[in-house]
């Protein structure tokens, strides 16, 4: 776990509360959550942060943050991620959340990738990958990622 858990418990993240590291500097969220959705295998504990991050640390610099995932080709990642977030924007009734939240959603769309793609699973093996292509959820599908992720598997809100 390494690094990017040590960067999310600098940040606030509670699941790993346990981690406070004494002198570790927080980084700039942004970078965090891009550098997370850059891994090909990345620990579940690792992925179910990213949502918190984003609603915890919102606004993002968002125009940075689209021009890395898209130069980057981790559009369908951030806008996953990004969606898991709205909704728990929504269950909570934080309105301006969900309200800026959609709209980077909209602007994610636009560039949103026809390649299936993982959050970060890329070891996945074949009968692995076709068991999420067929039981992922309905916003996993429009993002083309294979993940089981869902808003009702997250544990943190912010």
């Amino acid at each position: 776990m390494d690094g990017l858990a040590l960067d999310l418990a600098a940040l606030g993240y509670p699941g790993f509360a346990h981690l406070r590291p004494r002198h570790w500097t927080p980084k700039n969220p942004s970078e965090v959550l891009l550098t997370a959705l850059a891994q090909d295998d990345l620990e579940a504990r690792l992925v179910e942060a990213l949502p918190w991050l984003v609603l915890r640390y919102w606004p993002l610099d968002r125009a940075w943050l689209v021009r890395q995932a898209k130069l980057h080709d981790l559009q369908n990642r951030l806008g996953f991620v990004v969606t898991l977030a709205r909704r728990l924007a929504e269950r909570t009734g934080d309105r301006y959340r969900t309200v800026a939240l959609n709209s980077l959603e909209m602007e994610l769309e636009r560039s949103r990738l026809v390649r299936e793609d993982t959050l970060g699973q890329a070891s996945l093996s074949g009968a692995e990958q076709a068991w999420l292509r067929e039981n992922r959820s309905a916003d996993a599908r429009h993002w083309n990622v294979l993940t089981d992720w869902t808003v009702d598997a997250l544990r943190y809100g912010i």
